[in-house]
This record gives structure tokens, C-alpha cells and sequence, in this order.
């Protein structure tokens, strides 16, 4: 995971359990320091339900905190696992799906 420039947050590893934790840590730690957070999931191997619920808590956390986030670079994996669980709207990006999708 790292931070970019203009407060764009990429993860570039496995949002499954094992990997909770420390992106938990992380991801809370960038939207302090930012009032908009662009998040990057392009590439993103895999995702879980522990991943699903950082993702739901950081949307949370948004809300709560008057703040703006971004989902931008839906991977395969976050597309179908989003799409699986019905929380595509939830979200409210637009998510570009490739023509070889």
C-alpha cells in the first residue's frame, strides 16, 4: 500500500483477513490526514469479507467524519466480489468494467 500524491491511496495486495489488521491501521490513518481520499483497487489480487468490511468501515468513517471518498481502479477480483455481495451501490463510484471483462 502507499500513499500518493493529492491524498490517492493505492493497495496493491490482498484485502483478505490476513491483511486486515495492518490495512486497518493504514487505511484510517491517510483519511485523517486528508478531507478527500481517493482510493485505488486496480490491483488488487483478492478480496474477502474482511476486506468488504475495511472497505464499508472506511465508508463509514467518511460519513461520519463530513469527508469524500473515492473508489477508483476496481480490480477484477473487488468487481466481482462487489457485484456478488449486491454493494456496487453502496459505494457510489462508477466502476469501469473492461471490454474483456
Amino acid at each position: 500500500m502507499k500513499v500518493s500524491q493529492a491524498n490517492r491511496f493505492v493497495i496493491d495486495e490482498a484485502m483478505t483477513i490476513y491483511q486486515a489488521q495492518a490495512q486497518k491501521a493504514q487505511l484510517l490513518a491517510a483519511l485523517a490526514a486528508a478531507e478527500a481520499l481517493d482510493l485505488d483497487l486496480a490491483a488488487v489480487p483478492e478480496i474477502d469479507t474482511a476486506g468488504l468490511q475495511l472497505l464499508i468501515l472506511l465508508k463509514r468513517e467518511v460519513l461520519q467524519q463530513g469527508k469524500q471518498l473515492t473508489i477508483s481502479g476496481h480490480s477484477p477480483a473487488v468487481r466481482q466480489t462487489l457485484e456478488f455481495c449486491r454493494l456496487v451501490g453502496v459505494f457510489g463510484d462508477p466502476m469501469i468494467i473492461p471490454a474483456d471483462a
